[in-house]
């Protein structure tokens, strides 16, 4: 049974142990609430999950410390456990998905751990570990569905009580529970009246689904950008703590995920992953009902591959109408390319690319399509644009 003096217990174990993450007052998420941002991006190793591995490492025995311990990741909760592990003399090993990021694994690898790459997503890597913790004897450290883990996660619900008295709304990022379980577990201990609203990725909506059928459901896959939350199933802990504890979970797609990682590095000068990322997402998106309320954001990681970052901004830019690609037809003759760019430019826009195409079969046969990319401002000058070539003769495609 969780106990909220189990909490107060972890809070002083890792007082010594992690960063500070003082909240981000965040101006420009949405206008219609006051949000604040906890920037567990900031933690050690880039993520809140070195709490609760950790803490639940710290509450071994000397025996069970002496067989080592073993676990699975996509990668924040594996350099949380190795952490933990290295600190206190202990072995790990670490079972991780064959897709989980690079930066992640080398991450993982460079600070001691043993790593096992498994084919599959986290589910298949978790099925590895509890497999090598039989034939081994590891303890294992589960990445959510554990007392302990849920202990050292809920501390982040102690700060930001303490740091936000007057707090009214809390926004966390859901992948198998274990944050938003110790988050809501705290909060509504001692302040029931704050609401506690959990974000998963639409397409791995784990607890969404479990949450709307009454009991715990698996996914037969997940498929986000938000790759530290794709969870096909949550905990049997966790959706019993969610159950209870928290007032709703939302979904938010990839191109606003996408949108809310731009707009923190761009605005609030933090970086994050696509799942440190989802809270932001939900309420720039209005998917909670956060309007005059003072909300916190929890910014859980921000452990973003860099491989990927340029495609993730490119879509935020696409999203938030900074980015913009249209296709116009047009006669083939000289001159045509100076006329749709000077269209552009005296409407404040830049282009940035240009394909002409001269292949396409067209009923015209002096037809072409001009491909242009266009750097702007927002959806209005987008539609300005357009309105513009239009009634100049341009045919949009």
């Amino acid at each position: 049974m969780l106990e909220l003096e189990n909490f107060r217990k972890a809070r002083q174990v890792l007082s010594e142990v992690i960063r500070p993450t003082n909240l981000v007052h965040a101006y420009n998420v949405n206008p219609e609430c006051d949000v604040y941002l906890k920037p567990e991006c900031l933690q050690k190793t880039g993520s809140f999950k070195v709490r609760g591995a950790y803490y639940m490492i710290s509450q071994l025995s000397e025996a069970e410390r002496r067989k080592g311990v073993i676990s699975c990741s996509a990668g924040n909760h594996a350099q949380g456990v190795v952490l933990g592990a290295s600190a206190m003399g202990v072995k790990s090993l670490i079972c991780l998905p064959e897709g989980a990021p690079f930066s992640k694994v080398e991450a993982t690898r460079q600070m001691g751990a043993e790593i096992c790459l498994v084919p599959g997503v986290y589910d298949d890597a978790y099925q590895r570990a509890l497999q090598l913790r039989d034939e081994l004897g590891y303890t294992f450290v589960h990445p959510f569905n554990d007392e302990n883990v849920i202990a050292g996660q809920g501390t982040v619900g102690l700060e930001i009580l303490d740091q936000l008295p007057d707090v009214e709304a809390v926004v966390v990022p859901v992948g198998g529970g274990g944050l938003i379980s110790g988050i809501a577990y705290a909060v509504k201990s001692l302040r029931p009246d704050v609401k506690v609203y959990g974000v998963q990725a639409e397409g791995a909506a784990s607890m969404v689904q479990s949450l709307h059928d009454h009991k715990p459901e698996r996914l037969a896959s997940v498929a986000t950008v938000a790759d530290g939350i794709a969870v096909k199933e949550p905990g049997s802990l966790t959706f019993d703590i969610c159950s209870k504890y928290v007032d709703d979970v939302v979904t938010v797609n990839e191109d606003e995920i996408c949108a809310a990682i731009l707009h923190l590095i761009e605005r609030e000068k933090l970086v994050a992953e696509g799942a440190g990322a989802v809270s932001v997402a939900a309420v720039m998106y209005d998917k909670v009902p956060v309007k005059g309320k003072k909300t916190i954001c929890i910014v859980s990681g921000g452990n973003i591959d860099l491989t990927i970052l340029n495609r993730v901004i490119y879509r935020g830019q696409v999203k938030t109408g900074r980015l913009c690609t249209l296709d116009i037809e047009l006669d083939d003759q000289p001159g045509k390319l100076v006329e749709v760019s000077s269209i552009i430019a005296n409407l404040g826009a830049n282009v940035t690319g240009v394909q002409h195409d001269r292949s396409i079969n067209r009923q015209q046969v002096n037809a072409c399509i001009l491909r242009v990319t266009i750097e702007t401002r927002n959806h209005e000058q987008i539609e300005r644009i357009k309105s513009t070539l239009s009634e100049r003769g341009y045919k949009l495609i």
